[in-house]
């Protein structure tokens, strides 16, 4: 993981409070049509005029970085950046008796925010998969919601983990909200037990997936808007 600070007195206006949204990365894409490459991040802090984002930098099966961790490692003081946003945060709603959390290191950023945010006497698992022991992280979170550390050294090349820490759990009486947000396979997979298997209605249940393993963001807006038109049809 890699933290960068953005900040600058065309920060001084962006809204305040947008802990744990996102933002958008306009990137240059190399081709010279003068189309940026737009990555999403959640926004880990945020002070007066400044903005924390935390990479996650990864490669494919080749070697390659994407164009946002090609960027995030050049990154030097004084470089500039167009964004766009905030886009609003999916926090954990109050007053539920337990907490279920899942998510990948894509999602640490808005799970370490959410953590933050629970009251303190909230309880509850929070299941996250980092790639290696270095990557785990000290996170402020409520004395009872216990952290359960999954590694993975290829991420997407196992979207049971998630799953199988899961089902793990105990399931509690009382009431239960669940958080989870990962790999677009892990995802699914999570979903078919959550929604399905343990009947989490909409209300008690968010789910998103981050990322799709061998495709760009664009094209894995493609495959979430595809199976979210499969899941309505059902």
């Amino acid at each position: 993981m890699l933290r960068i600070t953005l900040g600058g007195a065309q920060l001084d206006d962006f809204p305040a409070g947008q802990k744990g949204g996102y933002l958008k990365l306009m990137l240059e894409n190399g081709s010279g049509d003068g189309r940026p490459v737009v990555r999403t991040y959640t926004i880990r802090h945020q002070r007066k005029g400044e903005l924390d984002v935390d990479f996650a930098l990864h490669s494919d099966a080749h070697g390659q970085a994407g164009p946002a961790t090609q960027w995030a490692l050049a990154a030097q003081s004084g470089d500039t950046i167009a964004i766009g946003g905030p886009g609003a945060a999916k926090p954990l709603p109050p007053g539920y008796d337990r907490y279920l959390i899942a998510g990948d290191m894509t999602a640490l950023p808005a799970i370490s925010a959410n953590l933050e945010a629970l009251a303190p006497d909230a309880r509850g698992a929070a299941f996250l998969e980092v790639q290696d022991e270095a990557d785990i992280q000290p996170l402020t979170a409520p004395p009872g919601i216990v952290l359960h550390w999954l590694i993975n050294p290829v991420p997407g090349a196992r979207p049971d983990l998630l799953e199988n820490a899961v089902r793990s759990f105990d399931w509690p009486d009382g009431r239960l909200y669940a958080w989870a947000a990962c790999e677009f396979t892990a995802m699914r997979r999570l979903r078919t037990y959550l929604r399905e298997e343990r009947n989490l209605a909409a209300d008690r249940l968010y789910l998103s997936s981050y990322w799709k393993s061998g495709l760009t963001e664009e094209d894995h807006k493609i495959a979430k808007r595809e199976d979210a038109e499969a899941v309505t049809a059902l």
